[in-house]
C-alpha cells in the first residue's frame, strides 16, 4: 500500500474527527496497518471549524500532519474555500451538495454528492451523516474495509446502533457507485 493522506473537514457536530479516529483505528486493529490521526477545532464544539488527518501507511510514519492530501473531505463552504487548494493533484476531493458549491477548479478528481440529504431521506437522523460519509470514502478508495470500520463501531457504540450505522456505512457505499472516479485513488 502507498502511503495515503487523508484530511477530513466540516465544522463541529459533523463528526468529522470521529470519521477520522474511527477510519485509523479500523486500519490499525483490522488491517494490519500503521496510521496516525491528529486534529484541529475551533473555538466552538458545535459550529466552529473542525479538520482532522489521517496517514494510513505499511511502513513506520514519521509526521502526523498532512500538507497534501490524497483525498481531501470539505463538509462546510468554509473548510471548502479554506483547504481545496491542498489536494495533491490527482487527488479526490469530496463535498457534500447540500453544504458546498464547488466554485473553484482544482487539479483533483471532484465528487459532488448528497450524502446528507440522502441519510435524511434514507435513514431519518442525521446522526449518521459522518458514517454515511465514511461509507462513500471506503466505496471511492477501498482505503479500508468495511467490515472493519463496523468492528471499530461495535467497540464504540451500544449494540443498539450498530443497525443504523451498518445501513448508514452502506448508504453511502451505494451512494457513490456512480460516482466513482475514472482514476483509481492515488
Amino acid at each position: 500500500m502507498e502511503r495515503s493522506r487523508l484530511v477530513f473537514t466540516g465544522s463541529g457536530g459533523q463528526g468529522v474527527i470521529p470519521a477520522a479516529i474511527l477510519v485509523a483505528e479500523a486500519a490499525v486493529l483490522h488491517e494490519n496497518l500503521n496510521a496516525v490521526q491528529s486534529q484541529v477545532y475551533g473555538p466552538a464544539a458545535r459550529g466552529g471549524a473542525a479538520r482532522s488527518d489521517v496517514i494510513i501507511a505499511d511502513s513506520k510514519i514519521y509526521y502526523p500532519k498532512v500538507t497534501e492530501p490524497n483525498l481531501l473531505v470539505c463538509l462546510t463552504q468554509e473548510a471548502y474555500n479554506k483547504y481545496s487548494s491542498i489536494i495533491r493533484p490527482g487527488g479526490l476531493l469530496l463535498t457534500d451538495t447540500k453544504y458546498v458549491k464547488t466554485e473553484r477548479r482544482v487539479s483533483a478528481n471532484q465528487v459532488e454528492l448528497p450524502i446528507y440529504e440522502t441519510v435524511l431521506k434514507k435513514i431519518g437522523k442525521p446522526i449518521v451523516f459522518n458514517i454515511c460519509m465514511l461509507g462513500v470514502i471506503i466505496g471511492l478508495t477501498e482505503i479500508v474495509q468495511t467490515e472493519s470500520i463496523m468492528k471499530v463501531l461495535g467497540s464504540k457504540f451500544p449494540p443498539a446502533l450498530q443497525d443504523i450505522n451498518r445501513k448508514a456505512l452502506e448508504l453511502g457505499i451505494e451512494l457513490c457507485i456512480d460516482a466513482r472516479p475514472n482514476q483509481p485513488f492515488t
